[in-house]
């Protein structure tokens, strides 16, 4: 249990990871998995690890595939770089989700095989809170969670990829701080900061796939709300479109070939 004193009123929430889900089998009843191996209360949020989504849903190929399925999910390359063992890429995949090898993943996938991320996350985790409500009766939201790096920061997170029944920021715009400040672009992004919160408890090799996060129903609405590709930041607002080499590189074919088109230089 976390808690913190916020003008002397008493707040927290709860993280517990759901143990007995076991391995997953594509067609596997998700929903009903999840809601015989726990019990569930209004306002719960469950943060689901997309792996054992893809594996339900069949997304799972040959590991000797792994670059060719990287290069058939990726919509946009941002970044390359080369290292002893090959090339690593960090690319735009289907899904909108700025990550390295586009999602494609070997790890707590069956031997031989990588797994694909699910090809409509939101979608996914709409389709298990509607199981997860109408089996259990409880109002819940459910996130589905990856894990990615970050650009300037070493090591990863776990990040919402997908999301349903809960909003995924929390907009405080137009408000005002604990001072009286005038907030102009507060918007946390709560399905990240949850997502992230929950990885503590499931972790990458304990075989815990689920974690329910209590306390927090403020959060968790109609089934209708904007889902985790809401939080993908627009194009023309993004202003770290490539990595600093490819930028780089843009930029001084764009400039030779104008040089190009205006001929040679007249003394």
């Amino acid at each position: 249990m976390m808690d913190a004193e916020s003008s002397g009123v008493r707040v927290g929430f709860s993280v517990e990871g759901v143990e007995g889900i076991g391995e997953i089998a594509e067609g596997a009843d998700l929903a009903g998995i999840i809601a015989g191996a726990t019990e569930l209360e209004d306002g719960d949020i469950l943060v689901v690890t997309s792996k054992i989504v893809s594996k339900a849903e069949g997304r799972v190929i040959r590991a000797a595939d792994r670059e060719d399925a990287i290069t058939a999910e990726t919509v946009r390359v941002v970044a390359t770089r080369e290292y002893d063992g090959g090339v690593t890429r960090i690319v735009e995949n289907r899904q909108g989700i700025v990550q390295a090898a586009a999602g494609v993943d070997a790890s707590n996938a069956p031997d031989g095989t990588v797994l694909l991320l699910p090809v409509d996350p939101d979608a996914s985790a709409r389709a298990l809170a509607t199981g997860l409500r109408a089996l259990t009766g409880a109002h819940v939201g459910v996130i589905l969670s990856d894990t990615v790096g970050r650009a300037w920061r070493e090591g990863q997170t776990d990040l919402a990829i997908g999301a349903a029944g809960v909003f995924v920021f929390e907009d405080l715009r137009g408000t005002t701080d604990a001072s009286g400040k005038p907030l102009a672009v507060t918007m946390p992004c709560v399905a990240d900061e949850i997502a992230g919160a929950a990885e503590l408890v499931k972790g990458k090799s304990a075989g815990v796939p689920v974690a329910i996060v209590r306390g927090l129903g403020r959060y968790v609405g109609d089934l209708d709300l904007p889902g985790a590709r809401s939080i993908v930041r627009p194009a023309e607002r993004d202003l770290f479109r490539q990595g600093a080499d490819e930028a780089y590189d843009e930029g001084y074919r764009a400039g030779f070939d104008e040089a190009q088109a205006e001929g040679p230089l007249v003394s």
